[in-house]
């Protein structure tokens, strides 16, 4: 210990707290192969291999299920059907039941899990299930949302949305415009597929390694399919290779399959799903049909919309209700809708459930409107940026969403004004106009599209979490919270947030997996919300070691707590400084505990699900991208030359991992709006589930001219750690501009005289028919004329 007779005033940082600039945790390992997932980690001696087989028809009864030559089969030391469960053939988070572990004796989607062969290899258990003896009486399967319509085949019935009259301002508007739009899902994509592996213990019990979003759902999801009590089960999560909402429920299936099969031969078993099986039996983002209406004056304010939103929500429930809601919530967008009616329809079809996907409805709603916005636009002669401001919420006045919310803190004026300047938005449009007029078959379009992203689980009980920290001996400090790591970087972002709290250099924070009997009781780590939440957990466990430990020393050292500061990776107290690690151990060897949990749970929301109305959203993300594309008019190709963002994260933890999330958000998003096509077949069967098929964006889809920016000035007023927003999925949002700035290079082959129906995702194939009914109707508009 060393004796100091005044401050030292300089100014010192720990390298690593928050608001620095740190590579993620795992960065070196995830670049040299060296980050371990589920299928690196070394099998047990006598683990076995599980392959699940899936259905090849959407709806039927099964008639007849012999797997007597399975089981005779070389290797095979187990078979699974919906026999085998002791508890409860589910594994859903709804109470419906509908959500099977094994079909039984239903099936109800083409890919849905009839039974399982458990075997020494993974090649004699696909084997085996080609011997299967499997016979169905098919029935007739619904496929489309229009099918479920027609036949009233809906999950639920849901609340209407509505403020004013909107019925009666579109009789009163001066201009008015019906029409429908689509957009379809999409799949996950994670480079990681579902994986589990399942471990035997004692006493009937299991330790689950899963790949999933939510440890605690798969700990207490697979108890109820054991029959066993959730203490019995143990899940451990270090990292997942991506998940983007894929392993937010869907994982729990496969950690039960892995689960029946290891305590069924009493040895450790691995569930892991090839990629075709994955992308046949998993959910996808709910596609989406709008039809509206909607009336506006002649600067293109909306005085009127009526729209009803279609989605089509698979065979069971999952949280399809909850995706569809937020949707509702989020067709605003950033624009004030005085008279507005807006009804939702969870249809149930005969095809794979559709789930959670970055963004949860919200990139649905903004894609729909802003649809609307620009054939507004298109209607009147009008820039769509124009639109967009003549509609967009106001700070003071006009700032108050149909359910209720006052959009508070509202920064997109500023936000809006700096990016259209910093992109030379006037003049890069004027410039493209030129060129269009020039160029007979290469077209370019720009859009620069605004974004109001609500954050927070609109459930009470969702908003909490929990931490543990230990401090030992030498200073070193362990770290565990309820949040799992999927790639986005929460895991250092948590370690800064505790480098911060007790001013020592982040690299003397083990960052450790998530695991049920570490922090029980965890939520999902979903909604964008898993730096607030569990970093506000973390900082309540290290404050409340660091007052313990503040208490200490002025005890021990006879000062007033007052004069206990602690400073970079050493603690001040009177006139005397020693490490931090010094103050640990001499706390030690004085009995002061310290261990620390720390729960935070957020506000309350004001909130009504029944009636639609409250503040289901704790804040809002704002942000603006400009997107600037070409295509090609003769083949549909087409090519995003240059992005700019300018995005809202409040005051960073970590502006390299916002900016990392904001560029893959963003590319992630464009995916699905251009290239991402998923096709069922007329009876039901998912034809694109590879990578031959399903085209994703790779490194060459990026644009060459990509330039991101995060809001310097803005800080979250609401309750959030260290004034910092949410990050991970309102990135996608901003995606929208591609889709947008595609539909004004295709609206340009008509002199913009016609507003192209380009549906989402806008494929080469789509592109190129929409130019061609461009030209047509060009062609018939001057033969009219003439």
């Amino acid at each position: 210990m060393s004796e100091t007779t005044e401050p030292d005033t300089k100014k010192e940082t720990v390298v690593g707290g928050v608001h620095q600039q740190l590579a993620h945790d795992s960065a070196h390992k995830h670049v040299s192969g060296r980050a371990v997932y589920i299928d690196d980690i070394p099998e047990p001696s006598g683990t076995q291999q599980v392959h699940v087989e899936l259905s090849t028809v959407p709806h039927a009864k099964v008639v007849k299920l012999d797997l007597s030559k399975v089981q005779a089969a070389d290797g095979v030391t187990a078979t699974l059907t919906a026999d085998d469960i002791t508890g409860i053939n589910d594994f859903g988070y709804m109470d419906a039941l509908d959500d099977r572990v094994f079909a039984g004796e239903l099936v109800e989607y083409a890919g849905q899990a009839i039974f399982a062969v458990v075997a020494h290899s993974i090649e004699q258990a696909r084997r085996a299930a080609k011997l299967a003896v499997v016979e169905y009486k098919t029935l007739e399967p619904v496929l489309t949302v229009d099918q479920a319509m027609a036949r009233n085949q809906l999950l639920a019935e849901c609340p209407v949305l509505a403020r004013g009259d909107a019925a009666g301002a579109l009789t009163k508007s001066a201009h008015r415009l019906k029409g429908r739009y689509e957009s379809g899902g999409q799949e996950h994509f994670y480079l990681e597929g579902q994986v589990s592996m399942a471990l035997p213990r004692e006493d009937g019990d299991v330790y689950i390694l899963s790949s999933t979003q939510d440890p605690t759902a798969v700990q207490h999801i697979v108890a109820k399919i054991l029959g066993r009590p959730a203490n019995s089960v143990t899940v451990e999560v270090r990292r997942m290779g991506g998940a983007f909402g894929g392993k937010e429920t869907q994982a729990t299936q496969f950690a039960a399959i892995a689960a029946l099969a290891a305590l069924k031969t009493g040895a450790p078993a691995k569930c892991r799903l090839d990629r075709d099986d994955d992308m046949t039996v998993t959910g996808k983002r709910h596609e989406c049909n709008t039809e509206y209406d909607v009336g506006f004056d002649d600067r293109g304010r909306i005085q009127a919309l009526d729209l009803g939103l279609y989605m089509r929500c698979g065979n069971s429930f999952d949280q399809s209700i909850p995706v569809i809601v937020r949707a509702v919530y989020h067709v605003d967008n950033c624009y004030y809708l005085e008279n507005v009616r807006i009804a939702a329809y969870p249809c149930r079809t005969n095809s794979v459930t559709a789930i959670a996907f970055r963004g949860f409805g919200s990139p649905q709603a903004f894609v729909h409107t802003e649809q609307i916005i620009d054939r507004i636009a298109l209607h009147l002669g009008k820039d769509p940026l124009d639109v967009r401001k003549i509609n967009m919420y106001g700070r003071t006045t006009r700032n108050t969403t149909p359910f209720g919310q006052i959009v508070k803190h509202n920064i997109l004026p500023r936000l809006l004004k700096e990016i259209e300047t910093s992109s030379d938005y006037d003049g890069r449009r004027r410039e493209i106009r030129k060129f269009n007029q020039t160029s007979k078959y290469l077209k370019k379009g720009i859009a620069l599209v605004p974004i109001k992203y609500g954050v927070g689980f609109g459930v009470n009980f969702l908003n909490q979490a929990g931490a543990l920290i230990h401090i030992y001996q030498d200073g070193s400090i362990h770290l565990n919270h309820g949040g799992t790591e999927m790639g986005q970087g929460l895991y250092v972002k948590i370690a800064q947030v505790v480098a911060e709290e007790f001013q020592v250099d982040v690299e003397h924070i083990k960052i450790s997996s998530t695991t049920t009997d570490k922090v029980p009781n965890t939520i999902s780590t979903a909604a964008s919300s898993g730096a607030d939440f569990n970093g506000m957990a973390a900082q309540i466990a290290a404050r409340k070691l660091r007052r313990r430990l503040t208490r200490f020393a002025s005890d021990h050292f006879k000062v007033d707590e007052e004069h206990v500061a602690f400073l970079p990776n050493r603690v001040r107290i009177g006139n005397q400084e020693m490490s931090f690690g010094e103050l640990a151990g001499l706390a030690f060897f004085n009995r002061v505990a310290l261990s620390a949990t720390g729960h935070y749970k957020a506000p309350a929301n004001n909130y009504d699900p029944e009636k639609f109305t409250g503040e289901p959203h704790r804040y809002y993300v704002f942000g603006a991208s400009v997107a600037e594309v070409i295509i090609d008019t003769l083949t549909g190709e087409n090519r995003v030359e240059r992005v700019d963002i300018l995005h809202d994260v409040g005051k960073s933890l970590n502006p390299a991992i916002d900016l990392g999330q904001l560029e893959g958000g963003f590319i992630q998003g464009m995916g699905w709006l251009t290239t991402e096509e998923l096709h069922w077949d007329e009876g039901g069967i998912l034809r694109t589930h590879a990578p031959s098929t399903y085209k994703i964006p790779t490194a060459g889809d990026r644009p060459a001219d990509f330039r991101m920016g995060l809001v310097e000035w803005s800080e979250n007023k609401s309750s959030s750690v260290f004034r910092s927003k949410a990050i991970g999925e309102p990135p996608l949002c901003l995606a929208v501009s591609v889709l947008c700035a595609l539909r004004d290079a295709v609206a340009s082959v008509a002199d913009h005289a016609h507003f192209p129906q380009l549906d989402a995702p806008a494929t080469p194939e789509r592109i190129f028919l929409a130019c061609e009914d461009m030209r047509r109707k060009a062609e018939l508009q001057l033969t009219e004329e003439a």
